[in-house]
């Protein structure tokens, strides 16, 4: 009786966590829950719908983000175009979801996949959709074949914005295969297969070769061979479909961070300054030479809505123009070392970055050895701010770029200033390489910058703006510190008031302990 009671107790605690994972209520609702035919994903029915559904598309996204928006509103539109087949489509919200979205690193692209036949540790990853034709299509891509491709190119005449065209000799060759993998890797992209020899005749070209078309003109063709693969036909075909340069906007922005090409090199430019015209011809120029190599991005420093990006690379409008190549692998940043922003100059540095030899720019120099022996004190971007606001020393600092002229020019002008006034133990001259270390001051000006930091507790900082010859400035120097003299004066008496106050307190609270 006792083996009874106990093997009827096992079987309902089986009973129980059976009904617990295919319940989803107190009521045994095993519907899942659903927003315009899109799943809404919770660890506790993830696999149950893997279970129920033969092919399962989840989006991992974070609310409130334009990436978001957008994919909701294809997830949307695709799940009713798909409404009674095998495919349904689900969400995940990642702020929400945090133990199952750690289980299927779902903070980690690619952010869209698609689970087959209940198979959770090995999803197919998809393409970030730009609509609910991008999902369709990508769907019916990858299940079907390459003989799905095969067309009569007349009946897209010259309406297609962009178009892949693969013209073989042979449709059963394995050229043929790599061509149809780089079509479901490119869903947003019109793929055709031909044998049409009119095109041949047409744009002058042989067998085995992908054209890349835009409304009929070919803009390049890329020759198959037994070595190419389907990520090196992706990588030529996103690079091709781009402008040379591609100017960052909020259209473009996901197009760019999503490219193939890590390496990009940025101009950062006011496109209303008088330079533009020749320094952008220069660029596009430049970019020729390295497509498929170096992705060339046009930022407008006069746009306010790149702030975030410039404030990311650490440049201000009045520095412009100037160039950064970063990979977006390692994220490290690199600076073009020149004023001159010409053909050959912005080559020159893309191949010394190609070939490893650029230096990388960092938010600091080291210390130099002995940076404070000379007349002039040498400054990088970790000591800057604790020398130059030191209350019991004026400090006057040249802002320069090595590459510029007028930089160098005022170097023999600074050595004698600080010659000037090499009997005076309060005055500090110096000077720091702006293009070498991170400046987080705001010199309000192009460089070379001429700044005076006062001898004062509080940190200021008085931008020079006159002429730039040895008397000027020894008048400004002396000028200034005398205006430091009264302020610091005032300074003296506001600290020696609070300390007064502060000795007040303690006397007081130390009487009231006592009581």
């Amino acid at each position: 009786m006792k083996n009874l009671l106990i093997l009827g107790a096992m079987a309902f605690c089986l009973c129980v966590h059976v009904c617990s994972d295919t319940q989803s209520g107190p009521q045994g609702d095993t519907t899942l829950p659903e927003e315009d035919g899109v799943l809404q994903l919770k660890q506790e029915h993830f696999k149950r719908a893997l279970r129920k559904y033969k092919q399962l598309l989840v989006h991992f996204y974070t609310p409130f983000t334009k990436e978001a928006h957008r994919v909701t509103a294809a997830f949307k539109d695709a799940a009713e175009a798909l409404m009674g087949s095998e495919v349904k489509l689900g969400v995940v919200d990642v702020t929400q979801e945090k133990d199952l979205v750690k289980e299927l690193n779902g903070t980690s692209y690619p952010m869209v996949r698609l689970y087959i036949s209940g198979d959770i540790h090995n999803p197919v990853p998809c393409p970030d959709p730009q609509s609910s034709a991008s999902i369709l299509t990508w769907l019916r891509r990858r299940s079907g074949s390459a003989a799905d491709l095969i067309t009569d190119l007349i009946q897209f005449g010259a309406s297609e914005e962009l178009m892949v065209v693969g013209f073989f000799k042979e449709l059963t060759h394995a050229y043929v295969q790599v061509f149809h993998a780089a079509a479901v890797d490119l869903p947003d992209i019109t793929f055709a297969l031909t044998q049409n020899e009119e095109v041949s005749r047409k744009y002058r070209l042989s067998q085995d070769v992908v054209l890349l078309l835009k409304k009929s003109e070919l803009i390049k063709a890329h020759k198959m061979t037994p070595q190419t693969s389907k990520e090196e036909l992706v990588l030529f075909i996103s690079v091709y479909k781009m402008d040379p340069v591609t100017e960052y906007d909020g259209q473009t922005a996901s197009q760019i961070l999503n490219s193939p090409v890590l390496n990009h090199a940025l101009l950062f430019v006011n496109k209303s300054s008088a330079d533009f015209e020749e320094i952008s011809s220069a660029f596009s120029s430049a970019a020729e030479k390295f497509r498929m190599k170096i992705l060339f991005v046009l930022v407008n420093v006069a746009e306010s809505r790149n702030g975030r990006l410039m404030e990311y690379f650490r440049v201000r409008d009045f520095e412009a123009p100037l160039i950064r190549l970063v990979n977006l692998t390692d994220h490290v940043t690199y600076h073009l070392p020149s004023d001159t922003l010409n053909v050959e100059v912005i080559q020159e540095f893309c191949q010394s970055y190609l070939d490893g030899k650029a230096k990388p720019k960092m938010q600091s120099e080291p210390i130099p050895e002995g940076w404070d022996q000379k007349p002039v004190k040498e400054l990088v971007g970790m000591n800057l701010e604790q020398v130059a606001f030191n209350p019991d020393k004026t400090v006057f600092v040249l802002f320069y770029l090595p590459y510029s002229k007028a930089s160098l020019t005022l170097f023999p002008l600074w050595e004698e200033l600080a010659e000037a006034f090499r009997e005076r133990e309060d005055v500090v001259f110096a000077r720091i390489d702006a293009s070498a270390n991170d400046i987080n001051l705001s010199t309000q000006g192009a460089y070379p910058s001429l700044c005076l930091f006062p001898a004062l507790y509080t940190e200021r900082m008085v931008i020079y703006r006159g002429k730039r010859k040895l008397k000027d400035l020894v008048r400004f120097v002396d000028k200034e510190m005398e205006k430091a003299k009264k302020y610091r004066v005032k300074e003296d008496e506001e600290r020696k008031k609070y300390m007064e106050a502060q000795e007040d307190t303690t006397k007081g609270k130390e009487t009231k302990d006592e009581l």
